[in-house]
């Protein structure tokens, strides 16, 4: 059994080609993926969008995927093995080219001081910025 089988059968789930398929994405991607993303790279399996978000959904209940952040009106998608249920590992997004980069080794403190009329869930944190590609020749040294 390989890894994608193994996770699914961890967590429950039939090992249906779609969510393997599906699975395989996630796993594969360096960064969050839209659903979108996901259907292209599925594209030689024809599969149903509404197939593979209820995938995506069975998925983020079982804690196997999460929810990273919103971009252009649409979630975009990771695993969930470097998050707790309480915070999400920090994101990175350049400004000028838009590429999202995970900040594994980064760590955020949870938020302190929400009032009781707050009910804390989740904490995602999302730094923007000129990203490493983008800054190569965008400051430049006084000789």
């Amino acid at each position: 059994m390989n890894y994608p089988e193994k996770i699914l059968k961890d967590h429950g789930f039939n090992c249906t080609q779609m969510q393997i398929a599906t699975l395989k994405v996630l796993i594969q991607a360096d960064h969050p993926v839209s659903r979108g993303d996901i259907l292209d790279s599925l594209e030689d399996r024809s599969p149903d969008k509404t197939t593979v978000y209820r995938i995506l959904e069975r998925f983020c209940e079982k804690g196997i995927v999460h929810k990273a952040y919103v971009d252009k009106k649409a979630w975009e998608y990771e695993l969930a093995d470097k998050c707790t249920d309480r915070q999400c590992h920090p994101h990175f997004k350049c400004t000028n080219c838009g590429k999202v980069t995970c900040l594994f080794d980064v760590h955020a403190p949870l938020v302190q001081g929400l009032g009781e009329e707050f009910i804390f869930q989740r904490q995602m944190t999302m730094i923007e910025g000129i990203g490493p590609e983008c800054s190569k020749g965008f400051f430049k040294t006084c000789g």
